[in-house]
């Protein structure tokens, strides 16, 4: 079934506003991001305002009923700039509010999808100490109780997690591993729930401004209606389920952020001068350049394709994984030739092309890895030639 999403001319608006934003608002206040490591609460608050927190959330919840291709589009222009602003805003939609809509109890969609779009800042509990992509290995526990259910363990770089109001968190139901993963269900709870304590952000090696903590919790108690769908065993299907959303999400701020870089590395060739010349006038430079080029757009026709197809209503677990992989490597790329062309100014911390370096080096970790991926897109590839 397709998805329309937005009125397409309100979107082309949309979309020049928010270009103009990211251009005169979000690049400025960069290097004051990276002193304080935070996003100052006056963007927080216009980022609000123009419902970047609710660009997927059906209109009737307060969201702007974005397509898959619209909402992707959103991220790529966004992700221009560093990448805290795609990660406050992506949770939100790409994970939390993606589960709820597919698995949420239309009591659960009321409650909290119009809080979400509000910009209330949710969190995603999957990756534990023992586990992230094997969910064999998930040691969380939810034990029924006559009024609800008892959560106990603790969720590893966890992010938002400082600042989030609500967590879909995913724990076991079944001490058995279960066919299908039925064993994990997902559960919405409160951050301020008792019990509940976040951890000391954890230092990272770069995307300053964006923040990643623990949650720990010790005898957390919730209500029946905490379960997603009030179904048990669905949890880890919905995981996966806006997982995709997730991997197109990065695949985009990936290929975003290798623009960015690309930039600016031709904005440096054609000042820095060597032998007399611009270094750009030098061919292998001119290579570096061509060849990040060629790599970006590469990585921008796998993200209309996989979006399109997504809209149209294909299974594109694959096709998402593979635009997640090969824009997150093809990034790595990009920004790498970055701190090349700059030569050993590339290397201080004073320069762009150092920072692009650390920022981009977690698209290949996170929302499944380059090598899990990779197993995940054999593994249907060869199903698909066994059954046929």
């Amino acid at each position: 079934m397709s998805n329309p999403g937005m009125d397409a001319d309100v979107f082309e608006q949309f979309i020049e506003q928010l270009q103009r934003y990211v251009r005169d608002r979000l690049l400025p206040v960069e290097k004051e991001i990276i002193e304080s490591d935070a996003i100052p609460d006056d963007i927080l608050s216009e980022m609000r305002d123009m419902g970047l927190f609710g660009l997927t959330i059906p209109e009737e919840y307060g969201g702007a009923g974005m397509n898959v291709s619209q909402y992707i589009k959103t991220i790529h222009t966004i992700s221009y700039a560093m990448p805290a602003f795609r990660s406050i805003i992506s949770i939100n939609i790409g994970m939390f509010a993606s589960a709820l809509k597919n698995g949420g109890t239309e009591a659960q969609k009321a409650e909290w999808l119009p809080r979400v779009a509000a910009g209330e800042i949710a969190c995603f509990g999957l990756t534990e100490p023992g586990s992230g992509s094997d969910s064999a290995g998930l040691q969380t526990s939810a034990t029924q109780t006559d009024n609800g259910w008892v959560l106990n363990g603790t969720k590893r770089y966890i992010t938002n997690s400082p600042f989030a109001k609500v967590g879909l968190i995913m724990a076991r139901t079944s001490k058995e591993n279960l066919p299908k993963n039925a064993h994990v269900s997902a559960f919405v709870v409160p951050m301020d729930a008792p019990g509940v304590s976040i951890g000391k952000s954890d230092k990272k090696m770069g995307q300053a401004g964006s923040h990643i903590a623990d949650i720990v919790m010790d005898d957390v108690r919730v209500g029946g209606e905490a379960l997603l769908g009030g179904e048990l065993g669905k949890g880890f299907a919905y995981a996966m389920m806006s997982l995709d959303n997730g991997r197109m999400s990065v695949g985009a701020a990936a290929t975003a952020y290798a623009r960015r870089a690309l930039d600016s590395a031709v904005r440096y060739a054609t000042e820095r001068k060597a032998f007399g010349e611009p270094i750009a006038n030098f061919q292998l430079i001119q290579q570096m350049l061509a060849q990040s080029e060629i790599d970006i757009y590469a990585a921008e026709c796998m993200m209309d394709d996989v979006t399109r197809r997504a809209d149209a209503g294909e299974n594109v677990l694959r096709k998402a994984a593979a635009f997640k992989v090969f824009a997150s490597e093809m990034c790595g790329r990009v920004v790498d030739a970055c701190v090349q062309v700059y030569g050993g100014a590339g290397y201080l911390a004073e320069y762009d092309a150092e920072r692009f370096f650390r920022d981009a080096r977690i698209y290949r970790i996170y929302e499944g890895t380059t090598q899990i991926l990779q197993l995940q897109i054999a593994k249907h590839m060869l199903r698909e030639f066994a059954a046929a």
